[in-house]
């Protein structure tokens, strides 16, 4: 059982996580060469950089997709397909029916790849646990001492501390507490910092030496060093096993550090008498045995001193610099929200089943039971027959998976919805909506099918969240799909007779006129799309059904077309002469199925039930 929740858990995370971990690489790669170009500016900057390289491992660029697909202006369900009213005809098996779920494969696989997933799980949470604990007990060790030492109330540790609180204008107070350790002097805290401040340190110092030491520490609370590491020891924490993760961690603290003795310097501070007070504590104390207490000794010690005794001016960030950090920093934001813009498929479909579910008028005009076909004069048959209609006022849909009716809800293809049980690709069930949209106010009948289709969409999905309590989430991922294009000898389309597709009337639930397109088979498990007067975008949706991965058209045809396109489904089919569906669109009409691998949003359900109706039957 357990194994069996672990491999589910590592099927739903692993994707995101491959993708999230190479993208933040990729950003810390880049922080890597601004770094590198800034190299003779101030330590401040760098370390901004190295910060948010360290923050993109805690935020994935799904979210900022996420945010853009909330700002999409249109909803997910007309963006994805163009709406159009269609009956769909499948006989014999469902192509989706041969696919092998994660679900099925944990269940079933014996071989030692089956514990793999559970494995890896345990190793990091023992490295996790390992991490968390080591910086427990070093943080029970700072917090003792913290507790052991006594307030300063005055002498000229406290003078020097609200001298150089007043210079550096620092409002947050911070108490001085004198410790008996041998702990450098470090700030402790966050919200309330305690600086604290050995014993017999003082006697070493000059006054010069002393105000340096203090100053740098203050530096450290005005800047919310503290505050920041925090942050990255989380990600060192939950990414310990990547290497650049500690890199990182490394990096900022060597520019915190130098960055806090350009401000010290910069206030007015002797070179020489600066360094040699880091040198004496170094002597005299141990280093803070944690990032997030900031201390005075941290980074490469010989390096410091060579950067502190410099006679080098350090350079502002100038205008072409700033430029450079600016438009980096818009990239990073700007291109996943944009991305979420242009491919908002289901982002905000969990709102919208909400809004739709509660909507008083959505539940007496749908029904879902099952399917006549799942009787037992079908059990033993080889040949069934699936269909699912859109027209004027209704939605309706027969023998069909209700992994069949969420791609149709929210307008995916079959490898867009990701997990669930293994009777979503086998329990068929019937399906009849009422929408109560049967004509146009305005006579518009392209307009009426859009309507519709949204509004058939809406109460689908409606229906599924509260018959069969569909909970769901979106990820993206990288997904196999296809692009449409014209093939080298050009399309051997025939364009539709002018004036046929004109005019578009109904009649009843019926669609005059010759645009239709209907899928067929005939034996030996040979399938056929017949079209007339149909547009490419039509055939689009059709083929991303029978592949079940998104079909992008890329041909530039615009017009109606007639067309008979035929193809073995490659599963024990007898009739070796018919080509395969790819081969079929290039050889017959002249167009190229292309695959491509893009990062797509997929549906990743999180909980279903078989609808209320079934649980007497099962």
């Amino acid at each position: 059982m357990i194994v069996k929740f672990l491999n589910s858990l590592w099927a739903a995370v692993a994707p995101g996580l491959g993708d999230h971990l190479w993208q933040s690489t990729a950003v810390a790669l880049v922080a890597a060469l601004l770094t590198l170009t800034l190299r003779r500016n101030h330590a401040r900057a760098r370390y901004w950089i190295w910060l948010t390289a360290s923050l993109k491992f805690l935020i994935p660029f799904s979210w900022l997709v996420a945010v853009g697909n909330q700002l999409a202006w249109r909803s997910p369900a007309d963006a994805v397909n163009t709406p159009l009213y269609y009956v769909v005809e499948q006989i014999s098996q469902p192509f989706t029916q041969s696919r092998v779920t994660p679900a099925t494969l944990a269940t079933h696989s014996l071989s030692p790849l089956h514990w793999l997933p559970a494995i890896v799980i345990v190793i990091w949470a023992g490295g996790f646990l390992a991490v968390l604990g080591s910086w427990c007990v070093r943080w029970f060790r700072i917090s003792a001492a913290v507790k052991e030492s006594v307030p300063l109330e005055d002498g000229r540790e406290v003078e020097a501390l609200r001298r150089m609180r007043r210079d550096a204008e620092i409002d947050t107070a911070v108490e001085l507490r004198l410790s008996r350790s041998t702990l450098e002097p470090g700030i402790f805290g966050i919200v309330r910092p305690v600086l604290l401040w050995p014993a017999g340190i003082s006697q070493r110092l000059s006054d010069s030496q002393l105000q340096a030491v203090i100053a740098h520490e203050l530096w450290h609370v005005r800047r919310r060093d503290n505050l920041a590491a925090v942050f990255h020891m989380i990600v060192e924490a939950v990414f310990w096993f990547h290497p650049l993760v500690w890199w990182v961690g490394a990096r900022l603290i060597d520019e915190r550090e130098r960055a806090c003795d350009e401000d010290v310097i910069d206030s007015g501070s002797e070179r020489q008498s600066y360094a040699e007070s880091i040198l004496k504590v170094c002597e005299f104390c141990v280093g803070s045995p944690l990032a997030c207490v900031s201390g005075v000794t941290g980074a490469d010690l010989k390096k410091r001193m060579v950067h502190i005794m410099s006679e080098h001016v350090v350079r502002k960030l100038d205008f072409t610099r700033r430029l450079l950090l600016s438009a980096v920093a818009v990239a990073v934001i700007a291109a996943p929200i944009a991305f979420g813009l242009l491919h908002a498929t289901p982002g905000r479909a969990q709102s919208q089943d909400e809004n739709a579910a509660s909507s008083p008028s959505a539940a007496p005009s749908a029904t879902i039971k099952p399917s006549e076909l799942n009787t037992p004069t079908y059990a033993g048959s080889k040949t069934h027959m699936t269909r699912m209609m859109i027209g004027p006022g209704k939605f309706d849909a027969r023998n069909v998976t209700l992994r069949a009716l969420i791609q149709e809800a929210y307008g995916v293809q079959a490898n867009q919805v990701i997990g669930g049980p293994d009777w979503l690709d086998t329990a068929a069930f019937d399906v009849n909506l009422k929408t109560g949209k049967s004509e146009a106010g305005d006579g518009n009948q392209e307009k009426l099918m859009a309507e519709n289709v949204t509004l058939s969409r809406s109460m689908l999905r409606a229906l599924l969240a509260d018959r069969a309590k569909l909970a769901l989430h979106t990820a993206t991922k990288d997904l196999e799909t296809y692009s449409l294009t014209v093939a080298e000898n050009g399309p051997k389309l025939q364009p539709a007779p002018a004036g046929e597709s004109d005019d578009l009337k109904f009649q009843g639930t019926v669609r005059t006129g010759r645009q239709q397109m209907r899928m067929h088979i005939g034996g030996n498990q040979v399938y056929g799309i017949g079209a007339q007067s149909t547009p490419l975008d039509d055939f689009v949706q059709q083929l991303s059904r029978q592949l079940g991965t998104p079909v992008i058209n890329k041909t530039g045809l615009q017009g109606h077309y007639d067309f008979d396109l035929h193809w073995a489904d490659g599963k024990g089919s007898s009739n070796a002469s018919e080509p395969s569906l790819v081969d079929a669109v290039q050889e017959q009409l002249g167009l190229k199925l292309e695959p491509q691998k893009a990062p797509t949003q997929v549906l990743v359900i999180d909980h279903i039930e078989k609808p209320a109706e079934t649980q007497a039957s099962d």
